[in-house]
C-alpha cells in the first residue's frame, strides 16, 4: 500500500487551509498513492473564538468536500482532524474522520486525552477550554487491513495503541498538531515507541510551524514501519511525503519476534492493595 502523509501549516484562514489541504490531496493522488493522511486541526489553528467559528454540525462541508474527494479520486483518506459541533455541549468534538474510496465515511474518532499543559515560560495550552473529549475506542478499515485511530496527545497513552493492536490493528494513525517546545525531544521517540511495541505501521501527518497568536507545531511528519524504521520524515515545510507499507515484512517481524503473543494477560491486572 501506498501512502502519504501531508503536513500543513493551518492558520485562522479556514478555507484557504483546506484548499491547501485539497490541493496536497490531489498532488499525492497523483504520485500514486492509495491513502493520504492530513494532519490534526486541518481546517483551523488560532484564537479561540476563530475556533468556535470554524467548527462544523456533523456532516458538514468540511466533511462534504473530502468525502466527495475521496471519491473522484478513489483514494482513502483521513482528514486528520476537525472541529465537530456538540447539540448538548458548548465545546466541539476534536473529530478524525476516515473515508473509503467510495467517500463514505469508513471510521471517526473524537479524540480521547486533551491537551492541557502548564510548562512556565515556555508553554500554556489549555485544548479542554474548547474541546470536549471522546469516549470510544476506534478502529477502521483500509483495502483490507485494519487501522486504529487516534490524535495527537494520544500518543502518550501506550494504552490505546495496545488495545487497536489486540483487536488487529496492522496500521495506528497518529494525527497531529505538536507542539514544537515538546515535539522536538518527544515525537519522534513516542512514534517509534508505538510501532515497535505494537509491531505496527505509524502514520503521523503533522503541522508544521508558527500559528497566531503564539503557537508553533513540530512539524516532522513520517511513517514508521513495524521494527520502528522511519519510511519517510518531512522537512520544516508545507508539502506531502510518499512511503510504501510491506505487509509481507510486517508478517515476518511478528512469527521472529512474537512480542504480542508473548504477552502476560494474568499479570496485567490492575488491583488496589493496602
Amino acid at each position: 500500500m501506498r501512502v502519504a502523509v501531508c503536513q500543513l501549516n493551518s492558520q485562522d484562514d479556514k478555507e484557504k487551509n483546506l484548499a491547501t489541504a485539497e490541493r496536497l490531496v490531489r498532488e499525492a493522488a497523483a504520485d500514486k498513492a492509495d491513502l493520504i493522511a492530513l494532519p490534526e486541526y486541518s481546517e483551523y489553528q488560532g484564537p479561540k473564538d476563530g475556533a468556535f467559528e470554524a467548527a462544523e454540525a456533523e456532516g458538514g462541508p468540511t466533511t462534504q468536500r473530502f468525502a466527495a474527494l475521496a471519491k473522484e479520486l478513489d483514494v482513502s483518506i483521513l482528514l486528520g482532524s476537525i472541529r465537530i459541533k456538540n447539540s448538548d455541549s458548548d465545546r466541539c468534538s476534536n473529530r478524525s474522520i476516515l473515508f473509503g474510496r467510495d467517500g463514505q465515511i469508513n471510521a471517526q474518532y473524537n479524540k480521547l486525552h486533551l491537551y492541557d499543559v502548564d510548562l512556565p515560560g515556555r508553554i500554556t495550552y489549555h485544548e479542554s477550554d474548547t474541546v470536549q473529549p471522546g469516549s470510544e475506542i476506534v478502529t477502521g478499515e483500509v483495502n483490507g487491513h485494519k487501522v486504529g485511530l487516534s490524535v495527537c496527545y494520544d500518543v502518550r497513552f501506550p494504552e490505546l495503541y495496545r488495545l487497536q493492536a489486540l483487536s488487529g490493528a496492522e496500521i495506528l494513525f497518529v494525527p497531529a498538531a505538536f507542539a514544537l517546545y515538546t515535539g522536538r525531544d518527544h515525537w519522534e521517540t513516542l512514534l517509534r515507541a508505538r510501532a515497535i511495541e505494537n509491531q505496527c505501521f505509524v502514520i503521523a501527518p503533522g503541522q508544521v510551524g508558527p500559528y497566531p497568536p503564539a503557537g508553533a507545531c513540530n512539524g516532522r511528519s513520517m511513517v514508521i514501519d513495524p521494527w520502528g524504521t522511519i519510511l519517510t520524515c518531512m522537512r520544516d515545510d508545507v508539502g506531502y511525503a510518499i512511503a510504501d507499507l510491506d505487509f509481507a515484512q510486517q508478517t515476518k517481524v511478528r512469527e521472529e519476534l512474537p512480542a504480542l503473543k508473548n504477552r502476560r494477560d494474568d499479570m496485567y491486572s490492575i488491583s488496589a492493595k493496602s
